[in-house]
């Protein structure tokens, strides 16, 4: 700016109407029925979880979240039950209703949540150690087993909820608890003698240290997370060696162990890793962290690492859906282009982690490609992770599904043909709720003089110099945008807009409604702006696009997906009552579309009659192959939903990619 000061974005109120339906929703009905799920106040019955672990429960599976946390506290007594990590269902829940007080005031909550951030106070330990099945159970045996235990992954989930907590509230308990465990860390791992010379099993302590550094602006919280960074990989026999100092038969899930060491992304440095590999959200959860604290120190090592694993991920190894961890074997990442569709994992952790991920790239380098990403996974592949009541949810996204393979195949029994109210992993609920919680902060990115408008969801947006942008969007169902721009000190700034990918071949902007010749640099435009009052307009092609995937992804030769703007769609048979492999688009599909407000919350549906459908009856005669017979199809019509509405209906057939 000409007086050198940095803008600043002081306020964004969403105006959506498409996402203030599910903020009123998380705000109203999800924050509380995961309250009352947390502290086993309503019965919730798992009628197919392939998630829970039934070691770790005393008997029928309840949170017992909250309980834990009391027990830890000395409040009840009892024993520990649930995962080993269950604590964190909790903190990504005060995550995600520290921001829906922000923009959903509301007493009740607000005591709820204070009550909540003092039992968690009361369980903390003197020194900020808390852990409580550790607490609870084996007290001795505190950060010997880094591998598996996740205690750095849940003080990691409570020190980002602490933050956000204190940010939304001014609690200042709710930040003393995570400096607390931030500092407890320091004392007990780094690099000088006699402190623990490893990193944690699960990444996540990395994000959540950014988070509170930032905060804070105490570098040490800096430093600690360069060292878990750039410790990790060190010594690949790290976990190894306290296996065994622990005891070898000790393992929390001792069927891992033929993973190795790739599988906690742990098998060599950052700095010479080339590939996403492993667990899916343990990789993508250090990949954000990485990345921040890379943008922050400019180290080029760094840097270009995180390049390198966006790159891996996002050109080779992401579903079209925005979904990623190919195998239900580890929930992992598999090999590039090997996207299977019918036992595909794509956990919703790992989609909201890919968020995570996209914005800290998106931070350093206003690039578009980040910023589709972003878009691609809060309209299709993080969304699909809740249903339209908000009170149901899945852990495993699939981008085929057929109910009688789901109930009776070996390989595909984790894909679930109904989401669920709950789960004995239940990390995936609470995840999609902060991320949909927090979307405000997903909007703009300011470096400089700059403000990059990225994602197109109507607002009200407060930057520092009383500049106030207010954005008028239907998007994801029409794709004029408008930005009118309030500008009363006159102050020169530049105004960035992303194009997005689905619409860089066709694309109109206008300023104070007259046309005008972009200049565009890595997908953005930059327009200047010096006047107090400025109307810029961006017209995005809203055509419908067929989708193919490249010649190396074998499950998708001869197949073709469709999307309409940042929305992929997807086939169910609640619309179409042909099985769906039977279904033929012609090469250049003709599309109408019609938005429906009373169809799974307010969608627009996607409707062909350039299709053809197989003729069943040429195959009745008993065989199950025949010779040089033809298949004969016949004309037909195809009705499309977006993927992130599927499975709110009849149980039924869905796909995404259909043949060609």
């Amino acid at each position: 700016m000409a007086n050198g000061q940095n803008l600043l974005c002081e306020k964004v109120k969403i105006t959506s109407n498409f996402w203030n339906r599910y903020r009123k929703l998380v705000a109203k009905t999800v924050i509380p029925y995961q309250y009352n799920t947390l502290n086993d106040n309503i019965d919730v019955k798992l009628n197919k979880d392939a998630f829970a672990d039934m070691r770790f429960y005393d008997g029928k599976i309840k949170s017992h979240a909250i309980e834990n946390l009391k027990i830890a506290a000395g409040i009840t007594q009892g024993k520990h039950s649930g995962m080993n990590f269950q604590d964190t269902d909790v903190y990504k829940w005060l995550e995600a209703a520290a921001y829906t007080l922000k923009y959903y005031p509301n007493q009740d909550l607000q005591k709820k949540t204070d009550d909540i951030v003092e039992l968690i106070g009361q369980a903390q330990e003197e020194d900020g150690y808390l852990s409580t099945i550790f607490q609870i159970n084996m007290p001795k045996r505190k950060f010997k087993r880094l591998q598996q235990s996740h205690e750095l992954y849940s003080m990691g989930h409570y020190i980002e909820a602490g933050v956000a907590y204190y940010e939304a509230t001014n609690n200042g308990k709710a930040l003393e608890i995570a400096k607390k465990m931030a500092d407890c860390l320091d004392e007990n791992f780094g690099p000088e003698s006699g402190k623990i010379h490893g990193a944690g099993g699960h990444p996540e302590i990395e994000l959540a240290l950014m988070r509170l550094y930032e905060t804070t602006n105490e570098k040490k919280y800096l430093e600690l997370t360069k060292y878990f960074v750039c410790e990790r990989g060190k010594d690949p026999e790290f976990y190894d060696k306290q296996n065994i100092e622990d005891g070898i038969d000790n393992d929390f899930w001792p069927e891992l162990k033929e993973y190795g060491e790739g599988y906690y992304f742990a098998d060599k440095p950052v700095t010479e890793q080339d590939t996403a590999h492993g667990h899916a959200v343990r990789c993508v959860y250090f990949c954000v962290g990485l990345a921040h604290l890379a943008r922050v120190t400019r180290d080029k090592e760094l840097l270009d690492a995180s390049k390198r694993l966006w790159k891996d991920i996002v050109k080779k190894q992401m579903y079209i859906t925005g979904n990623v961890g190919q195998t239900q074997r580890g929930e992992a990442f598999t090999t590039d282009y090997d996207l299977p569709n019918d036992t595909v994992y794509g956990e919703t952790c790992a989609s909201v982690a890919m968020t995570f991920f996209a914005k800290q790239m998106i931070a350093d380098n206003f690039n578009s490609e980040y910023a589709d990403v972003i878009e691609k996974e809060i309209f299709n592949g993080a969304l699909s992770g809740m249903s339209i009541d908000g009170t149901n949810y899945f852990y495993v996204n699939p981008l085929f599904m057929n109910p009688i393979e789901s109930k009776d195949g070996h390989d595909k029994k984790h894909i679930l043909t109904r989401r669920q109210p709950w789960f004995g992993t239940a990390c995936c609920p609470a995840n999609i709720t902060r991320l949909i919680a927090s979307l405000d902060q997903y909007l703009y990115e300011i470096k400089g003089d700059t403000i990059l408008a990225h994602q197109y969801i109507a607002n009200i947006a407060k930057f520092s110099d009383d500049i106030i942008i207010e954005q008028e969007s239907n998007l994801p169902w029409e794709g004029e945008v408008v930005f009118n721009i309030e500008n009363p000190n006159k102050k020169d700034f530049k105004f960035a807009l992303r194009i997005p990918n689905w619409s860089k071949n066709n694309f109109k902007i206008y300023v104070d409604n007259k046309a005008i010749k972009p200049n565009v640099t890595e997908g953005v435009c930059y327009l200047d702006i010096k006047d107090s009052s400025v109307k810029v307009t961006l017209v995005l092609d809203m055509d419908t696009h067929i989708i193919r995937a490249n010649e190396k992804v074998r499950q998708d030769i001869d197949q073709v997906a469709v999307q309409r703007g940042p929305i992929v769609y997807c086939a169910e048979s609640a619309d179409n009552k042909d099985d769906l492999w039977d279904y033929k688009l012609e090469e250049e599909p003709q599309f109408s579309f019609r938005y429906e407000k009373d169809l799974l919350g307010g969608v627009g549906k996607l409707i062909t009659n350039d299709v053809k459908v197989l003729k069943k009856e040429e195959f009745d005669d008993g065989e199950l192959y025949s010779f040089d017979k033809k298949n004969k199809y016949h004309s037909s019509q195809l009705t499309l939903i977006p993927y992130y509405a599927w499975a709110n209906r009849e149980e039924g057939q869905m796909s995404v990619w259909l043949h060609e």
